[in-house]
């Protein structure tokens, strides 16, 4: 005798076919790691100045020229007496420091002696959207990672597609992304691409674990239970 679907498992099978699955053209593997030019996978030793962090330059027994509070601008610089701008983010203060005192020296100063202070920071995020717990922004620091951003999500969801998560990226008004896979990341197979502040994290949807995951819930009925749960172990095994 045939295996009927009942009415319940008939709808939760199509309202699952209706779930939009993550379709990407990104690149993925190794080329995944260069299109979002993170491969080296060089975590930085020291916080990075940004656009509009706040800091404090003391220049040793030279008030005039010292700066209690300014701005580090939209473009990345900052202006200081007598030198002009300076260009300061991507540094960090001890390098900024450095670049001051030789600027100093050249004309103005004898062993000028220079001490930047970062007074605030400015709030370094990243969005994790799709197939994760808790979709949101969350706050970063220097050296997290992939896997970092989907333990603040709670990580992937059920029905999450983990060899289609996808990191979306600003560099210099350029769009980049790449396609990663959670599971080789996991494993050690892949390096754990890092994340930065303003990268978009996209987990992908698996249609055939949210089919049975949807059956499950609207018809948990004693006779097709271990026929769906065969059929999603077959499908887990498949890599989908």
């Amino acid at each position: 005798m045939p295996y009927r679907l009942c009415p319940p498992l008939v709808v939760a099978l199509a309202l699952a076919g209706c779930q939009a699955a993550l379709k990407s053209e990104l690149p993925r593997g190794a080329a995944a790691y260069d299109a979002i030019r993170d491969s080296a996978q060089v975590v930085p030793a020291a916080y990075l100045l940004r656009p509009r962090d706040k800091l404090s330059i003391n220049i040793f027994q030279e008030a005039d020229l010292s700066q209690r509070e300014l701005q580090i601008d939209e473009g990345g610089m900052i202006s200081l007496p007598l030198i002009g701008e300076i260009q300061a983010a991507g540094l960090s203060t001890g390098q900024l420091s450095r670049v001051i005192e030789t600027a100093y020296g050249r004309a103005y100063l004898r062993n000028p002696q220079a001490n930047v202070i970062l007074l605030e920071a400015i709030e370094r995020t990243v969005s994790v959207e799709g197939q994760v717990v808790r979709p949101g922004v969350y706050e970063i620091q220097p050296g997290y990672t992939l896997l970092s951003a989907m333990a603040l999500a709670q990580s992937p969801s059920d029905d999450a597609k983990l060899n289609e998560v996808l990191i979306f990226r600003t560099v210099d008004g350029e769009r980049l992304g790449g396609r990663f896979d959670l599971v080789e990341i996991r494993s050690g197979r892949m390096p754990d691409p890092l994340v930065l502040p303003g990268d978009v994290v996209v987990v992908g949807f698996s249609s055939l674990r949210g089919i049975y995951r949807d059956i499950l819930q609207a018809a948990p009925l004693i006779g097709g239970f271990a026929a769906i749960a065969n059929a999603s172990n077959n499908g887990s095994n498949n890599g989908n």
